[in-house]
């Protein structure tokens, strides 16, 4: 579990969404509303794993480390880790929720594609001295387990200000790191990637899925962007130079295939590009 991720968040995000596109012909007749909420019992279950005591201790160490993942050597000696992770004593803030994102079928067109499914519930922890944490749970088997720690509160942050400001279903398009609010059959943004994206009022649901079929849409298996192999690094605004090649299986593996869904992430800006 660590913050380590952005090259892992690329190739999972473009490579979840090519394995399920395809050509869309005539305008789709999209589902109107927002996907299912997850159960209040599965929300609960989730927050009690992210909560253990052995994940509370894993969150000591990620606040001491600044985000070092475990294969990294940090700035500070063992000890020094170890004092400081029992004087971050972590504690879970704020609501659990289920973190969704745009898709595949709702760009491909698919006949009653919802915009946005859930990929994992994120649940934000907070350090003595302020920091903050997402800790993301998904489902495996009968229980929820723990799959990584990112720096931040983005995934309940977004949620939280939807649901302030109107309500309606938070959701991300990770491939420009932008979150959305689909609300009475409009996508608003609900931050500025979004607002780059489809301006300050929004767009109608047709429009948004018309924008991301021309984004997304020739990214499919045997296009000449699969052939060469870009699938990995995935940038739609083909900006950023570090996101590399890195295959499917290579990303799946580092945190297990189930994972795939809970990894459909591109880059994230975090509080310091933010101003926060």
């Amino acid at each position: 579990m660590t913050d380590n991720r952005k090259n892992l968040r690329r190739a999972v995000a473009c490579a979840a969404l090519v394995a399920g596109l395809a050509s869309a012909g005539a305008a789709p007749a999209l589902a109107a509303d927002g996907p299912a909420p997850v159960a209040p019992a599965d929300l609960a279950a989730a927050r009690s794993a992210a909560q253990s005591p052995a994940v509370l201790d894993r969150l000591g160490h990620f606040f001491a480390r600044k985000g070092v993942p475990p294969t990294q050597r940090p700035a500070i000696s063992p000890a020094d880790e170890a004092q400081a992770a029992d004087r971050a004593a972590p504690r879970l803030t704020g609501e659990t929720v289920a973190v969704y994102t745009l898709g595949a079928g709702f760009v491909a067109g698919t006949a009653g594609a919802l915009v946005a499914t859930a990929d994992f519930v994120a649940s934000k922890a907070v350090s003595t001295d302020g920091r903050s944490a997402s800790v993301w749970t998904v489902r495996q088997g009968d229980g929820w387990r723990v799959v990584n720690i990112a720096t931040g509160g983005d995934e309940t942050d977004y949620p939280a200000r939807a649901a302030s400001s109107g309500g309606g279903t938070a959701f991300r398009e990770p491939q420009l790191d932008a979150w959305y609010v689909l609300r009475g059959g409009r996508v608003l943004p609900l931050d500025e990637d979004a607002r780059r994206s489809v301006g300050a009022d929004g767009v109608s649901l047709a429009a948004y899925q018309e924008l991301v079929h021309r984004r997304y849409g020739d990214k499919l298996p045997g296009s000449a962007y699969d052939r060469t192999g870009t699938g990995g690094g995935f940038d739609a605004q083909a900006a950023a130079p570090e996101a590399g090649r890195l295959p499917l299986l290579t990303a799946g593996a580092a945190l297990g295939t189930t994972l795939v869904a809970a990894l459909a992430l591109a880059r994230r800006r975090r509080a310091a590009a933010r101003g926060r």
